[in-house]
């Protein structure tokens, strides 16, 4: 068995154990929607931990009367891509053998022929491809199956689906929504939490009346975890590894990255990396240099979709323009094309979660990004 790493910092992906921070609050309130049978849409910019909040409560939930499945649709391009993977992740984890998920797949998908493969090492590890099809089985006995298999092994399911903005990409996405609406709304056994990490598009799927999805379930806005917890988590960190960190450079971390969870545990890391005994500003400074470097190729990717007049427009609110878009003044200044222009990058800059609308106007969603362009 190889020896688990004991890592300082996580960023970029799920964290758990001594690497989940706080949200002591937010656990307590998502275990009890769990235990409760509540359905949750999980709402908030960005690397706020998301998905590391719903994987700890799986974890601490009351296993003898509730059972998690989680689901990450992330790659799912079409309605079917996702009864497929749906279908897979509630039949394998609802099962603890390959034998009983067998058993499963011929008591409810009797019509199926599922492909199953073993990893090379002959361990214990499978997976399965079922090759769901609307030929064997319609959405609605896909969608069906949470409630067959919740009484069938005696316990509450709670579905969680992770990145569920997708649904809002796939061809009829409308008539999609309405169909797993109109059918999860009437199963007695089943709930869900439904949450992704584009905040603009999921926003409009649980918040605009006019989407299926409206008000399926309490919504819930993570905020950022705040400073005072981040302070003894990071301290800690340096402690075990011989170093110090002083509070104001803790804070100061957690300044720049507007508290986003990952960036402040990339930052840390980094800030980490740089130092010898004791964090200085100096430190700080070569951290930041090293996560802006880090994050060049991404953002690069991102900005080369971009047109001209929309990187001014994201140009003219790293400088600080953060209203009145349609006087002739800031058109002109920030060469933003014409006023019919303004809506239409507004709307697409929105959506690709470039930026956010604040009650004082628009800015950008992402911290790093904002120190990226200021210094390229």
């Amino acid at each position: 068995m190889v020896k688990e790493v004991n890592k300082a910092f996580v960023y970029g992906v799920s964290v758990d154990g001594n690497n989940f921070t706080d949200r002591v609050q937010e656990t307590r309130r998502l275990k009890m929607n769990f235990e409760n049978g509540l359905n949750v849409v999980l709402i908030s910019p960005r690397r706020m931990g998301k998905t590391s909040l719903v994987k700890h409560v799986q974890e601490v939930v009351d296993k003898s009367m509730i059972q998690t499945v989680y689901v990450d649709i992330y790659d799912c391009r079409s309605e079917y891509d996702f009864y497929n993977k749906f279908a897979e992740a509630l039949l394998k984890q609802t099962a603890n053998k390959m034998e009983l998920v067998l058993e499963n797949i011929k008591r409810f998908l009797v019509r199926l022929a599922p492909k199953v493969s073993f990893n090379p090492d002959m361990t214990s590890e499978y997976s399965f491809s079922l090759g769901i099809t609307p030929k064997e089985y319609s959405p609605e006995e896909i969608l069906s199956l949470p409630e067959m298999l919740a009484q069938h092994i005696g316990k509450h399911i709670v579905v969680c689906i992770d990145e569920f903005q997708q649904i809002g990409e796939w061809p009829d996405s409308i008539y999609v929504q309405k169909r797993m609406r109109g059918v999860w709304q009437h199963q007695k056994h089943v709930s869900y939490c439904l949450f992704g990490s584009r905040q603009h598009m999921m926003t409009n799927i649980f918040q605009n009346k006019r989407m299926p999805f409206y008000q399926f379930g309490e919504p819930n806005y993570l905020q950022p975890i705040p400073t005072a917890d981040w302070i003894p988590f990071i301290q800690s960190k340096f402690t075990e590894k011989g170093l110090s960190i002083k509070e104001e450079f803790v804070t100061k971390i957690c300044d720049i990255v507007r508290n986003q969870s990952s960036y402040v545990q990339q930052l840390a890391w980094n800030v980490m990396l740089n130092t010898d005994t004791e964090v200085t500003e100096e430190t700080i400074q070569h951290g930041m240099s090293d996560l802006l470097n880090q994050c060049t190729p991404l953002f690069m990717e991102q900005l080369n979709s971009l047109t001209t007049y929309q990187m001014n427009f994201l140009r003219a609110i790293n400088d600080g323009q953060h209203d009145q878009w349609t006087s002739q003044e800031v058109l002109n200044k920030y060469n933003l094309g014409t006023k019919s222009n303004i809506s239409r990058m507004q709307a697409l800059l929105l959506e690709k979660d470039f930026i956010e609308r604040r009650e004082d106007g628009l800015y950008l969603s992402d911290p790093v990004l904002q120190l990226w362009l200021k210094q390229y």
